[in-house]
Formats: structure tokens, C-alpha cells, sequence
């Protein structure tokens, strides 16, 4: 009976689907995550009866087949790269996303990650880095005794040192985009990787046509909706329940099968 093994594929699914949603509420609070969403696919297809072949007399045409499907399995988790509500913190060194793109951070072995986490600060050397302490690329440095610091929308740095009443400029921020986001490879840790499904990422200047601007003292939070979260976790419960049934009757049949034989 292909029942049985039908609706274990479906249980198996909808426990990754449950795992999925748990991830995302997990996360709710995470500054610049992007929820994740599980999607499925149809196994093949038995075919019984193919559609188009003659039937027993060989003059007509059966119109329809019969074709038994053999279950689902997990086709992909799709990360959804939507905006996320922007917070306030009058942090000077907390930088917002609003748009498309991602700040650039310099990984191990001189490899460059991305992230839409902009909690960043300063080390011992004063050069701007993320809070596990990755250098931000382009890498930007304040100079000491400065009294203000202004990134401006467009990405531009600026200082007031003591002393003095003009802004100078210590650097320029850019960022970078990808044709395909969903395609880039979760590292943890708000950090990306690009990928060949990604493609390799376009840099600019933020505000530059098709790139976000940057809003300074704000973060970007996190874009799991709660209310949504637990209506797919609700349905998600219902439909393991549904393929647990399934497998319930399945069983019963055969025991009534056994009960005939004996």
C-alpha cells in the first residue's frame, strides 16, 4: 500500500516546515535577518494508465490517464529579502539599510561577506567593524578627538575634529547588490556569502539608482512578521496531523487485511 510511504513524505515535509517557521520566530529580534520560507515539490508519478493510448479495442482514444503521485519533498528554502521596519537608537556608529544592497565585511583569509547588519563600531584602532569585529569594507578609520561623526545617505563620512569648524571627509561607504539574493549562502552570524546562484555583486554608492540609501542612527530590523509565523506554523501542525491520519487508516486497513487472512 503506497499510502503509507505517500504520507511519510508528507510528514517529513511539514517537519521541515515547522523547523523553518521555528528558525524565523527564533529570530524575531535579530537585527537585519530575513525569514526564511520553505517550498515543496511533487514527487514522480506512477503511471498506471498513460492518456493518449488506445483503449481495449484499439478505435478510440482514452482521454485521461491514471497517474498516482508518490508524495512531496523539500524543493528549497527560500530566504525573503524584504525591508525591514527601521528603529531608532541615535547610535552615530548604527547604519540602516533603506532599499536594496549590503555592506561589504572582510571575512577570514581576505574573503569579502555581506550583511544587512549595521550595528557596527570602532576598534582599538578606530576603524569601523562589525560586532564580532570584521572590518567594514571600504575601511574607514576616525581619526582621534573628533566631536561628531556624519554618514550621510549617500554613504559619505564625515568628522568635526576639536579645534576646527569644518567637516572633513575620512571615507565613502558603498555597497553592494545581487540579481539574485535568494541565492546567496547563509553563513550565520548575519553574514552572506556570494554564490554562482547569486551572482557576483555589483558595488555602488548608496542612492545611486537601484541601491538603498543609508540612514544613520537607526538598525534594520528583522523581517519575520509574528502573526504570520504562527498561521504557517498552525497550518503547518494541521497538515502533519492530516498525513499522521493517513498513515492511521493506512494501518488499519491492513490490519483488517491480516484479521481476513487468518
Amino acid at each position: 500500500m503506497r499510502a503509507l510511504s505517500i504520507a511519510a513524505t508528507g510528514m517529513a515535509a511539514q517537519q521541515m516546515n515547522v523547523e523553518v517557521v521555528a528558525n524565523n520566530v527564533a529570530n524575531i529580534n535579530t537585527t537585519g535577518f530575513k525569514r526564511s520560507r520553505a517550498e515543496f515539490t511533487d514527487l514522480l508519478y506512477q503511471q498506471e494508465r498513460a492518456a493518449g493510448t488506445p483503449n481495449r479495442g484499439g478505435e478510440n482514444i482514452v482521454p485521461e490517464g491514471m497517474e498516482i503521485g508518490l508524495g512531496v519533498r523539500p524543493a528549497a528554502i527560500r530566504n525573503l529579502h524584504t525591508q525591514g521596519t527601521l528603529a531608532r537608537t541615535s547610535n552615530k556608529f548604527d547604519l540602516a539599510l533603506n532599499g536594496r544592497g549590503w555592506f561589504q565585511v572582510a571575512g577570514e583569509g581576505g574573503e569579502t561577506l555581506y550583511t544587512r547588519s549595521g550595528a557596527f563600531n570602532l576598534n582599538a584602532e578606530s576603524q569601523l567593524v562589525t560586532a564580532d569585529g570584521n572590518l567594514i569594507i571600504p575601511e574607514i578609520t576616525i581619526p582621534p578627538n573628533v566631536n561628531e561623526v556624519v554618514v550621510n545617505q549617500s554613504g559619505l563620512v564625515l568628522v568635526r575634529v576639536s579645534g576646527q569648524t569644518a567637516m572633513q571627509q575620512v571615507g565613502q561607504l558603498t555597497i553592494a547588490n545581487f540579481a539574485n539574493e535568494a541565492g546567496l549562502d547563509p553563513l550565520g552570524g548575519n553574514l552572506f556569502r556570494e554564490t554562482d546562484a547569486s551572482g557576483a555583486g555589483v558595488i555602488g554608492v548608496p542612492g545611486d539608482p537601484g541601491y538603498g540609501t543609508l540612514q544613520q542612527g537607526y538598525l534594520e530590523n528583522s523581517n519575520v512578521d509574528p502573526v504570520k509565523e504562527i498561521t504557517e506554523l498552525i497550518s503547518a501542525q494541521r497538515a502533519y496531523e492530516m498525513n499522521s491520519k493517513v498513515i492511521q487508516a493506512a494501518d488499519d486497513m491492513y490490519s483488517v487485511i491480516a484479521k481476513g487472512i487468518r
